[in-house]
């Protein structure tokens, strides 16, 4: 688990320790963007159906990457205090990995705004693979989200930073 390098303040706690949704009035706008990924995991067979569109549900894909970028849109809706953004690009890659043994969802998302757009890119993710579980759950029950992280983050008054695997 990657440490704070320094002594972060919780701002969404106010001076009685309760939660509240940070006021960003004052912030400046900046263009902000934010990478995030998620990965599932499964047998060859299954990811073979997803990659060869046999899966009788559809395309599991084009499922999942709408549900991903549906989900950027409502992060606000799902995660308490979060500011409703008005996000100007999400992107959710699904690449297919044999070698790994499942699918990596890649997430972008862009604003020109106040705040930061970690958790849409984070939601975003989540929600691609969820959705991938969802359709192939009658096939294979036994798969495995393994991971889901922030790989990147640009914009605002803490600048860029990089996930360091």
């Amino acid at each position: 688990m990657t440490e704070p390098t320094h002594q972060a303040k919780l701002t969404h706690l106010n001076s009685a320790g309760e939660a509240h949704m940070v006021d960003v009035t004052q912030k400046e706008v900046t263009q902000r963007i934010a990478v995030a990924e998620a990965f599932i995991r499964m047998s060859p067979s299954t990811l073979s159906l997803i990659v060869e569109g046999k899966h009788a549900k559809g395309d599991v894909l084009a499922v999942a990457r709408i549900a991903g970028i549906q989900a950027a849109k409502k992060t606000s809706d799902i995660i308490p205090l979060c500011h409703p953004l008005m996000l100007t690009s999400v992107k959710v890659e699904l690449l297919p990995d044999p070698e790994r043994g499942g699918v990596t969802a890649l997430a972008t998302c862009k604003l020109a705004g106040k705040t930061g757009v970690e958790m849409e890119a984070l939601t975003a993710a989540s929600a691609a693979v969820l959705t991938i579980y969802d359709m192939c759950k009658a096939v294979e029950k036994g798969m495995v989200i393994e991971s889901v992280k922030l790989l990147e983050k640009k914009g605002g008054k803490s600048g860029e930073w990089n996930h360091d695997d």
